[in-house]
């Protein structure tokens, strides 16, 4: 395995670790003191810094109440690495962000939705109003697909249902990095409402409400993404910062 393909490995390692001692409701500490090792040693792992043994990879397995098999199961260094799929909210950063990453890291930037309304010729609004959101799902999983096609470094901000499609997301799953930038609801709307886009609650006195309960479906969805960052108090600029140190950029 190459070296790329090593740091590869410990960061998917990494997140795996802190995404399960989150589920279980575990702090680092807490998990430190269980699998009998420092603090610092579980933020180096987690961050995917730490070349574990074996012995001390068991320690943390049964810490985080799983089999040292599961906490290994991970898939090989693949091209998946070079390519950043952010996903979320409306209103999460997802454009901005991406634009400054991928500049970063200086790789082609691609807004998902523009693909799609390439496709179809028409607007997103009127893709919706007018052939169904079943037609927009198909568009969405072609467009994919075509992007992928175009190379292996690429940073990609996706649409907000993505997460909606099992099959288009599982496929963005398989072949990106994918992240998930995490915002409050009010968060999400101001920056909505800022942009100067005020349909979302033109009508809709209850516009807050059903973006929670929106966030509320989701969020299990949300959290299949390999990586976490929360970005409500955060400039674009910091998430990207970040960002780049949970990808070893």
């Amino acid at each position: 395995m190459t070296k790329q393909g090593d740091q590869a490995l410990l960061q998917a390692l990494g997140a795996r670790i802190r995404r399960t001692r989150e589920a279980l409701g575990q702090t680092v500490t807490g998990l430190a003191e269980r699998a009998g090792v420092s603090r610092r040693y579980v933020t180096e792992a987690e961050a995917g810094r730490a070349n574990l043994t074996v012995l001390k990879l068991a320690a943390m397995a049964g810490a985080l109440r799983m089999s040292l098999a599961e906490l290994c199961d991970l898939p090989a260094a693949s091209p998946r690495t070079e390519r950043i799929a952010l996903v979320g909210l409306r209103g999460a950063g997802k454009s901005t962000v991406g634009r400054l990453l991928a500049r970063e890291l200086e790789t082609p930037f691609v807004e998902l939705d523009e693909r799609v309304e390439r496709l179809a010729g028409l607007s997103l609004t009127a893709i919706f109003d007018i052939q169904g959101v079943e037609t927009y799902r198909r568009l969405e999983r072609e467009a994919l697909e075509d992007v992928l096609a175009e190379g292996q470094r690429q940073v990609i901000a996706t649409g907000g249902s993505i997460v909606t499609s099992p099959e288009t997301f599982a496929r963005l799953r398989e072949s990106c990095r994918t992240v998930w930038l995490r915002a409050a609801p009010e968060a999400h709307l101001a920056r909505v409402l800022s942009q100067g886009d005020h349909r979302p609650v033109e009508g809709h006195p209850r516009a807050l409400d059903e973006l929670r309960e929106i966030l509320a479906r989701r969020e299990s969805l949300y959290a299949q993404a390999d990586e976490h960052l929360q970005t409500d108090e955060s400039a674009p600029a910091a998430v990207v910062q970040a960002l780049l140190e949970r990808l070893g950029a």
